[in-house]
């Protein structure tokens, strides 16, 4: 792949006279080494530890000195909707002059201005649109980003959505997972008959999408005003004859157990999580399913109901932060601002606020083996920081302290 190809030439370059987050799984806190190094050789780390014991590196290295700055795992935003076409600000608009979610539906809006768009969008167009969506998420040092489709809601729209996140990666350094959300919502076409679009999703839209390689994982939306468990289980067989992982939008607006149902697929993540009970976090946790923690929507829709953070913690449910950025209830392109807002509205720690944008947010994407932590083998993907403790990347609101974003070594 092109996007492989990019950042794996050059020579060994060190980043030296520098403090260190590793998010090694085996250290404690986050891995904090106070005077520390890291060496990348072809794109991946070849060493990130003390300085005092950095291994000896062959002449015509690169070095550089980062004045005690702070490096940690470059930044993974492990549930977006990023590929979309135009925007909803008139309904939001409307909602804030006291408009109901039936009141804007009767006007045009929700997710069918959003199919609307997106179908008479080209691909070129989509990528046009995106790609400052993308811009402003690497800015923030995101050197890995997830991107869903689910506003095609046909089989020639859902794959075009794909196509152009799989050209999100070739137009920037930056590595995309793309997932199939085919089962996001019912089109207007299916004339009410979520069974049979289910079936259309299943039978003939996730064999085809499988067929051109152009998706990564497979997600459905578990919820009354979606899909059912029973429905959704039928797209994960699917998924699962076609060797593709699974993620789930699961018990935001209820609890429907959407929690166990994605645990008892092996889900990689379970996302949104507010209504989620002590069954369903058990479940997740024996599964090994992360929770992904969303509170741009909780904000943004004014949610009440707060995801069960201490059970996941009671459980060992291990927890990522993404800013689910879609048009309509997350419209978020900024993950520090994210985890300021897991921290303040949800009461996550500093430690797993940062963990939730790197190491847990790469094991949500099926990734933990290549990429966010600072460890040998894995890709030289890198942010530095002109920060005096890592809890600043949490603590300040819409200020950004980057001082260098690295991709596989470059």
């Amino acid at each position: 792949m092109a996007e492989e190809e990019k950042g794996r030439a050059g020579a060994s370059r060190v980043w030296r006279n520098a403090r260190l987050a590793t998010l090694a799984e085996t250290a404690a806190g986050l891995g904090e080494i106070e005077r520390g190094a890291v060496v990348a050789r072809d794109g991946r780390i070849a060493y990130a530890g003390p300085e005092a014991d950095m291994p000896a590196t062959p002449s015509g290295t690169q070095i550089v000195d980062c004045e005690g700055r702070w490096i940690t795992p470059g930044l993974i935003d492990c549930h977006t909707h990023l590929i979309h076409a135009g925007n909803r600000a008139n309904e939001f608009e409307m909602r804030l002059t006291g408009a109901t979610y039936e009141e804007v539906a009767r006007a045009g809006g929700g997710i069918v201005s959003s199919v609307k768009a997106l179908r008479a969008a080209s691909e070129d167009e989509l990528v046009a649109q995106t790609l400052p969506r993308l811009d402003a998420l690497m800015a923030e040092g995101v050197t890995t980003v997830e991107v869903k489709s689910g506003y095609g809601l046909d089989l020639a729209n859902e794959k075009k959505s794909l196509r152009a996140a799989r050209r999100l990666g070739v137009a920037r350094p930056v590595t995309v997972r793309t997932t199939f959300l085919g089962a996001h919502a019912l089109p207007v076409e299916a004339n009410g008959d979520k069974d049979a679009y289910i079936d259309l999703v299943a039978k003939t839209m996730l064999p085809a999408v499988a067929a051109d390689k152009l998706a990564d994982a497979v997600d459905g939306f578990c919820e009354g005003i979606a899909f059912s468990p029973e429905q959704i289980a039928r797209v994960f067989d699917a998924a699962k004859a076609a060797g593709l992982p699974v993620k789930l939008h699961a018990d935001q607006l209820s609890n429907l157990n959407g929690a166990a149902l994605a645990a008892r697929y092996g889900a990689l993540s379970a996302d949104h999580l507010e209504y989620t009970d002590d069954a369903g976090a058990a479940a997740m946790a024996k599964a090994g399913t992360v929770a992904g923690i969303l509170p741009g929507a909780y904000y943004f829709i004014r949610e009440t109901k707060k995801p069960p953070i201490a059970l996941f913690r009671q459980h060992g449910v291990k927890m990522a932060v993404a800013t689910d950025n879609n048009p309509g209830t997350s419209p978020l392109t900024s993950l520090l601002l994210t985890t300021n807002m897991a921290a303040t509205l949800f009461g996550m720690t500093v430690d797993e606020c940062i963990a939730g944008i790197t190491r847990e947010a790469a094991r949500a994407l099926g990734l933990q083996g290549e990429t966010g932590t600072l460890e040998a083998g894995k890709w030289a993907d890198l942010a530095i920081w002109d920060i005096e403790r890592p809890a600043e990347l949490v603590y300040r609101m819409g200020f950004n302290p980057l001082h260098a974003r690295i991709w596989r070594g470059q």
